[in-house]
Order: C-alpha cells, then sequence, then structure tokens
C-alpha cells in the first residue's frame, strides 16, 4: 500500500512539474489537493500523528536531560570526594541514565508500532466496509 501512494504522488508531482498546461491547470491541482487535505478523514489522522509525536517522543529529550542532570549532582555532590570518586560517581550516573533513555527509546519505538498497527487496522476496516458495500449483489426482478 505504501509503494502505491508513493507511485501516486510521484505521479501526480512528476505531472505538475512536467504538464505544458500551464499556471491554470497547476492552480486546479493546487485546489483539489488542497481540498484533499482538508477533508475530515485527512485532518483526524494529522490530529492522531501531531498528538503522538508531542506524546511518545517527548519521553526521549527529558530522559536525556535528566541524565545530564544526574551527572551534574553526581560530579558537584560531595566537596570531600576526591577526584576519582567523582568521575566513578559521574560514570555511574551516566551508565544509569543511559538505561533510561534507552527504556524511552524503547517505550517511544512500542507506541510508534501500536499507533502503525491501529492506523493499518483502521485503513483494513474502512476498505472492509466500502468493499462490502461496493459488492452487493443486484436484485433480481
Amino acid at each position: 500500500m505504501r509503494g502505491k501512494v508513493g507511485l501516486v504522488i510521484g505521479l501526480a508531482a512528476g505531472y505538475v512539474l512536467g504538464t505544458r498546461a500551464g499556471r491554470e491547470r497547476y492552480e486546479q491541482i493546487k485546489a483539489q489537493a488542497l481540498k484533499v487535505w482538508e477533508l475530515d478523514p485527512v485532518q483526524a489522522q494529522v490530529a492522531r500523528a501531531e498528538a503522538f509525536g508531542k506524546s511518545a517522543l517527548a519521553a526521549l529529550p527529558k530522559a536525556a536531560w535528566n541524565g545530564v542532570v544526574k551527572v551534574g549532582k553526581a560530579v558537584t555532590s560531595s566537596s570531600t570526594s576526591t577526584p576519582g570518586q567523582k568521575l566513578d560517581a559521574a560514570v555511574k550516573a551516566a551508565k544509569d541514565s543511559a538505561k533510561d533513555v534507552a527504556d524511552a527509546a524503547e517505550t517511544s519505538a512500542k507506541a510508534a508500532t501500536t499507533a502503525a498497527k491501529r492506523t493499518t487496522a483502521a485503513k483494513s476496516t474502512t476498505t472492509r466496509s466500502t468493499s462490502s458495500r461496493a459488492k452487493k449483489p443486484a436484485t433480481e426482478e
């Protein structure tokens, strides 16, 4: 399915860029594309993508920042520690933080997979319901 969509987009882009119909045809195509973009199902998917981007992927920068803070605190926490002890504490904090970032990345990846499966399931449900309506046999009189 992804290949078909890419092919259609490529053909449309090639037509728009290579057409000799001129500016008028370009404006017609642009207007149609805008109409499709503004359809409720398209905007619903856009909203889902935005929500996912704001929620699941926001965990990574937060985990990384928390790691930086932990390392900084480990280095500056004790003024009586030797430089070697401070280094050891910083290394330990960095390792713990790396685990936290890896966990956040794994969580984001799982969320992305789940969202992709939901989108695929929604598309197949829509396709099935549309297909079943289209395949109803004609009644004979």
